[in-house]
């Protein structure tokens, strides 16, 4: 197979994605990256600050870019994060329409990995100036992601954000990691700041994902080219965030086919910092409490998990007034009445199951069953993919 080529658009004051992206590839066959430049100097929010993200010049360098037969073309620059999601949107679509080729932005990227791990509430450290910081908390928040800030640095002239010293970058990660109640994330977002070192150097400490926008921006334009990354030593999300994003894909398409109120994914799987007590993936319906971060109970201690090591076959319950019966909790605090739970193996070993929730009494059909048997495959697929 021949190595993947990653187009990305730079912005021309930025001095700090390129090595970085180069750093982050040294020592693998992932990818080689291929930059073209668009004129960039100054970030604000004026019509002047505002005309250098013209999507004209991004799509001529973008056609330049297919001239080296890339793989995929990402704008490697967080514009959509003030000018708002559906610029990035409609530039991807222009550029993919332009050259065939898919397309992702920083924004966009960011955005992804919060849905891959299932963060709503995301902790900013920003370079910007205080209106352009208040803007991107707005814009996040109208895609579901609540954003508290650091203090932002204040900064406008684009080439001077990649002079901050990556300590400072270190402190206002720290910041924004404690700038909010109970963050699920923090997300450095600027791709001409220096900070994929720092935020893989700080997750261990904080306990949560740190996504540096230049890292994010690699990691979705390798995951739509197919790579399947799996870089370990450079963060959270570069070793794990593809495994995440396939698990998510595998439950949001179960909880379609069954019309469950939640699904959940829980795994053992110890290079990637998964356990079954903590959910690698959840989706949810409309109103429905999270279970993802809820690590209270000891997983592989209750009935219903016993009822699997014993069985290895699915569990259908249309209701709980027979044993095996779940715990407590599950009724009393997240509101289940009924749940069909399904085993994964590995090896041999129960290595984790998927649970499909809801929150009335339910016969659960066979095209329910049909459809868990369909994730089970998936989530296979995508361990395949990582292991």
């Amino acid at each position: 197979m021949s190595t993947v080529r990653i187009g990305m658009l730079t912005p021309s004051s930025n001095t700090c994605l390129e090595p970085v992206t180069y750093d982050l590839l040294h020592g693998t066959d992932a990818a080689t990256a291929h930059f073209a430049r668009v004129t960039v100097t100054r970030i604000a929010l004026d019509s002047g600050a505002d005309a250098q993200f013209d999507p004209a010049p991004m799509l001529a360098a973008a056609r330049q870019l297919a001239d080296a037969k890339v793989d995929v073309i990402a704008w490697n620059g967080t514009s959509g994060s003030w000018l708002g999601v559906d610029r990035d949107r409609s530039l991807c679509e222009a550029i993919t329409a332009e050259t065939g080729i898919p397309a992702t932005t920083s924004t966009l990227a960011l955005l992804d990995a919060c849905a891959a791990y299932g963060v709503t509430r995301l902790g900013l450290a920003l370079p910007y100036t205080g209106d352009v910081a208040e803007k991107i908390v707005q814009t996040y928040a109208k895609e579901g992601v609540v954003c508290t800030l650091a203090e932002p640095l204040g900064i406008s002239e684009n080439e001077a954000f990649a002079r901050v010293p990556e300590a400072d970058v270190a402190r206002q990660i720290e910041a924004a990691a404690a700038s909010g109640d109970d963050a699920h994330a923090v997300a450095v977002v600027c791709t001409n700041v220096y900070g994929a070192r720092p935020a893989a150097d700080l997750e261990p400490a904080l306990g949560i994902p740190v996504f540096d926008s230049v890292a994010a921006t690699l990691w979705k334009a390798l995951d739509l080219a197919g790579a399947q990354p799996v870089l370990p030593g450079h963060g959270e999300l570069l070793r794990s965030g593809s495994l995440r994003a396939r698990i998510q894909e595998a439950l949001s398409g179960l909880r379609a086919a069954t019309g469950a109120d939640r699904t959940t994914f829980r795994v053992d799987l110890p290079e990637h910092d998964l356990t079954v007590d903590r959910t690698a993936g959840e989706t949810l319906g409309e109103g429905v409490r999270s279970i993802r971060r809820d690590a209270s109970l000891d997983q592989r201690r209750l009935n219903t998990v016993e009822w699997l090591e014993q069985h290895r076959r699915p569990l259908v319950q249309p209701h709980f007034r027979d044993d095996p019966q779940p715990p407590q909790a599950l009724v009393d605090v997240y509101g289940v009445h009924a749940q069909l739970l399904a085993p994964v193996e590995r090896d041999g070993a129960l290595a984790g199951w998927i649970s499909v929730h809801s929150t009335t009494e339910r016969d659960w059909s066979d095209g329910d069953s049909a459809a868990v048997a369909d994730a089970v495959a998936r989530i296979h697929a995508a361990l395949d993919e990582t292991s």
